[in-house]
């Protein structure tokens, strides 16, 4: 049951006058969604109960099109629902909003003062003020239990003895005229950066209170590194998120993520730990999971301090693994652990303690959707407690009550609450709602068919906005990436199907073989099978529509992916004819090229059984390159400079072969993206690109 809710007008009217130089409502009702829609819609993030359960502070982000640029700053809502009232006006990005125990401040990371810094706030009023002043940019901010410090991260070279040392050998690089890197270990790139030598520690400091009277904090005193000389990183690239480390309920002790050793073994293991280590700095970290060889995140300790939780992949080298439920007895000795809904076959995505200790609130993907579950602890029974949407960044209350952030297909996310056991889930906000108002949307519909191997395959179906049951529409076919990714119930910022639904496209999105969300085994099954079952998959299902859809026109339809996606449009295009233009984003050309120039080893090791020497027959046969001779739809090319994880040879490749065989080919290419595209500006050029191919191919 979808959950609709009119928006209030204070509501709206606070959020859209203050980013009004920034994003404008619409003028006048829209058809349907479009790009510059999408980077009109305010972004939510970050929920943070406030210790008495009363108020929820988050983030918004607003984006300028004409500026090419982005802001942030801290709202907060009554827990009960209210109005929403903006905390903090910066031009730049507050974010990362951390309550005090008391609850009488908030602290957050800011770059308004020119660096990344730890501001202060007090939620009565007030002007926010700064109480960082280090050399360095903070990041991954948390406070200890009992309000009296925090933790945080800073780049610094590990072989330091201090920060100074960090800052004088970063200037001192600065002041080079040579701009040559020697590198002797892999890794020596990730993502869309350059390595440089330096490691993400944790730090913990005391916040100094003065003599304002209010006692608030009003200054920080000296950072102790807890990972001194230590050469890794916290959190842990490429693998974590933000704040890999937690500290323990008496705030004794902070245990933390981090990977030994590092090197070029960095780029084919997966196997990351957890460390403990006293809060004080008083002792060496001590890594408890090393016996534990895949990726093991997420430590977050009990409310009573007995036990401590954590997220592990069993299978080392897989990224996309099953990530189990681990609890650590800290009252035993040694410290005794054991798995907890061991049978529950879903990968948890995230996990909070209840106060009592007793339950887990878990989020994991099932069927298209990201839900919320309660695991019991000791018998491990698992309730779902929020089925629909796409359901993130879950806080817990007083008295259980939850809060989180829920987005969908027709809608951004907005922040939600519900009781304890999920009944009574209502949206605390309505930040979109003016500007969804005018416009049309069109409702997904779930389908099942019998894809490869005999199995039911799941996929979604969204129809041309003003869809006529006696018209016939052109098909824009989606191909997710990862592989070990899903099409979920979720607003997604550029692979947003209603963007081809307005455009008046039939819109197929299907979860192949490989997908997340559907058992483990299902997601293994593509390994040394990229082009198999899940082309298989895809075929089936594009047959299933036009067999059950007499308005979608076979004859005018396209193929579009990214990633993994842009794989399977390059394999498309050496195996059937049947698409009239194609898009390819990011895609692999040749896999053997691609293993020796991307940046994460592991991957291609493991979708392939093992490194292009050991098993040259998977790499040669699932390798596009391979049927280039095949090749006779038009495509079109997309490819970022900085994308390290798909370097931009591959993209080149693709288009030069297009080109060489006389096929109509578009190469657009952006020298200052990774393998996303992140700013406004190129995102509506992105949009009007693909939306332009489509047309040529398949308009009337």
């Amino acid at each position: 049951m979808k959950l609709r809710f009119p928006p209030t007008t204070c509501m709206v009217a606070l959020l859209f006058v203050a980013a009004a130089d920034l994003v404008a409502a619409p003028a006048a009702a829209s058809p349907g969604l479009t790009a510059t829609d999408l980077w009109g819609m305010i972004r939510l993030g970050d929920p943070q109960v406030s210790p008495d359960g009363e108020r929820v502070v988050f983030t918004a982000r607003s984006y300028s099109t004409d500026e090419n640029r982005s802001v942030s700053n801290l709202w907060i809502v009554p827990a009960a629902g209210g109005q929403v009232v903006q905390l903090t006006r910066a031009e730049v990005h507050d974010h990362s909003p951390r309550w005090l125990s008391d609850g009488r401040a908030l602290l957050f990371l800011s770059d308004r003062s020119g660096s990344s810094q730890i501001w202060a706030l007090d939620p009565a009023g007030g002007e926010p003020y700064r109480i960082s002043d280090l050399p360095l940019d903070v990041a991954n901010l948390i406070v200890a239990p009992d309000g009296k410090g925090v933790a945080f991260t800073l780049e610094v070279y590990p072989d330091c003895d201090g920060i100074e040392c960090t800052v004088d050998r970063i200037d001192e690089i600065a002041g080079s005229k040579a701009t040559g890197r020697v590198y002797t270990d892999l890794l020596f790139r990730h993502w869309d950066t350059w390595e440089d030598g330096r490691r993400s520690h944790v730090f913990v400091a005391a916040l100094e209170r003065g003599e304002t009277g209010r006692g608030l904090p009003d200054g920080l005193g000296p950072p102790r590194d807890l990972m001194k000389g230590m050469d890794a990183d916290s959190p842990t690239r490429p693998f974590g998120g933000t704040e890999e480390f937690a500290f323990s309920p008496d705030g004794a002790e902070i245990t933390f993520t981090a990977r030994l050793p590092l090197g070029s073994e960095a780029a084919w293991t997966t196997d990351v730990d957890l460390f403990r280590v006293p809060a004080d700095g008083s002792a060496r970290p001590v890594e408890i999971t090393a016996d534990r060889r895949g990726w093991d995140t997420q430590p977050a300790y009990a409310p009573d301090g007995h036990t401590l939780a954590y997220l592990s992949m069993e299978r080392p080298g897989f990224e996309a693994d099953r990530l189990r439920i681990v609890l650590r007895d800290l009252t035993a000795e040694p410290p005794a652990e054991r798995i907890v809904a061991n049978d529950w076959d879903r990968s948890a995505g995230s996990l909070s303690w209840t106060a009592d200790a007793r339950t887990l609130i878990v989020t994991a993907q099932e069927t298209g959707r990201l839900k919320i579950f309660a695991v019991d602890v000791a018998s491990g029974a698992v309730t779902m407690l929020i089925g629909e949407h796409h359901n993130t960044s879950v806080q817990i209350g007083p008295g259980g009550r939850l809060f989180f952030l829920q987005d969908s297909l027709t809608s951004p996310a907005e922040l939600f609450a519900a009781a304890a056991d999920g009944s009574d889930a209502r949206p605390l906000t309505s930040v979109n709602g003016e500007h969804l108002a005018g416009l049309s949307l069109s409702e997904p519909e779930d389908f099942w068919f019998t894809g490869a191997r005999k199995e039911k395959v799941h996929g979604w179906l969204l129809r041309p906005v003003a869809f006529k049951k006696s018209r016939r529409y052109p098909v824009a076919f989606m191909v997710h990436g990862g592989p070990q990714g899903a099409w979920t119930d979720r607003f997604h910022y550029r692979w947003n199907p209603q963007i081809y639904t307005a455009a008046g496209y039939m819109t197929l999105a299907i979860n192949f073989h490989g997908s997340t969300g559907y058992g483990q085994a299902f997601t293994d099954s593509i390994t040394g099978d990229w082009g198999g079952a899940p082309y298989e998959d895809l075929m089936k299902g594009l047959d299933h529509l036009l067999a059950t859809e007499p308005s979608a026109d076979g004859g005018r339809m396209c193929a579009l992916g990214a990633s993994y996606g842009g794989y399977m449009i390059n394999w498309i295009a050496g195996h059937t004819d049947r698409f009239q233009c194609l898009i390819n984003h990011d895609g692999v050309f040749d896999e053997r090229a691609s293993y020796y120039g991307t940046d994460e080893l592991w991957f291609p090791e493991w979708e392939y059984k093992g490194t292009p020497w050991e098993k040259p027959e998977l790499y040669d046969k699932w390798s596009p390159s391979r049927y280039v001779g095949n090749w006779k739809t038009p495509m079109l090319v997309i490819h970022g400079a900085l994308d390290f994880r798909l370097p931009e040879t591959e993209g080149f490749s693709a288009f030069t072969a297009l080109r060489r065989r006389g096929i109509p080919a578009k190469l657009l290419y952006f020298p200052d993206e990774n393998h996303w595209v992140l700013s406004p500006a190129n995102g509506i050029l992105w949009h009007e690109t693909v939306l332009e191919w489509m047309e040529d191919w398949t308009g009337e």
